[in-house]
């Protein structure tokens, strides 16, 4: 066996793998492309339909970002100011929560973005909360997208700063909503749809096609040579 053989079944070898890695990372990029359209696909298709109440969505799932009615009142002993949130332009602020009690369920209302104060200590300026029944119209949302486990917020009433879980420290739905309008309230800064954009991902997964084909080029010149 010539000595040249066994360095060239690791060249080969080491092709091989390469392009395989190149091929795993074109297609879990095609993936997320897909992924990502779908969702897109179904929020835009979603945030098109007609409002219905919300006692008529059944499964969240595909109804997730659909304009639903509810009837109720909101609870002003919770309410949450989460931080590090940034509006349009770029000013911080937070995201202001309210529970809402809906026919025998509780859930979060997304109230918007509310600019902060002058200093970290001072207290932004909060829209009025009426205390009546009202009818509220909002985007429904997954209770996944709000945040996760403890994390520091700024209560709206009480002391300054206070560590807050969203689905420990009151029993609510599986879901939330991003307040569109209301009898009464209405948002300052509502919560606005994602970026419907399919992203980089199907060029991404071109790219890496392109470059199996780089490496096979490339062994088959080593190889002519």
């Amino acid at each position: 066996m010539s000595s040249k053989e066994p360095k060239a079944i690791i060249k080969t070898l080491v092709t091989i793998i390469l392009v395989a890695l190149c091929l795993i990372a074109a297609n879990w990029q095609y993936q997320r492309g897909v992924t990502r359209h779908a969702n897109n696909f179904k929020i835009e298709a979603n945030a098109d339909l007609p409002a219905i109440d919300l006692s008529e969505v059944t499964d969240l799932l595909p109804s997730e970002w659909r304009t639903v009615k509810a009837t109720g009142n909101f609870d002003t002993n919770h309410n949450v100011l989460l931080r590090n949130r940034y509006s349009s332009d770029g000013k911080y602020g937070y995201e202001y929560l309210t529970l809402f009690k809906s026919g025998g369920k509780s859930f979060w209302v997304d109230r918007g973005w509310v600019q902060a104060g002058e200093h970290a200590s001072d207290r932004p300026a909060l829209p009025n909360t009426p205390n009546q029944n009202i009818e509220i119209t909002g985007r429904l949302r997954l209770d996944t997208s709000l945040p996760r486990g403890s994390f520091f917020a700024l209560p709206s009433t009480g002391n300054l700063v206070s560590s807050w879980n969203l689905k420990l420290k009151v029993d609510t739905e599986n879901f939330y909503l991003d307040l569109i309008s209301g009898d009464g309230v209405t948002p300052v800064t509502p919560a606005e749809l994602p970026e419907l954009s399919d992203g980089p991902h199907m060029a991404y997964a071109l790219q890496w096609l392109f470059f199996a084909g780089l490496i096979i080029y490339a062994r088959f010149l080593i190889r002519k040579r």
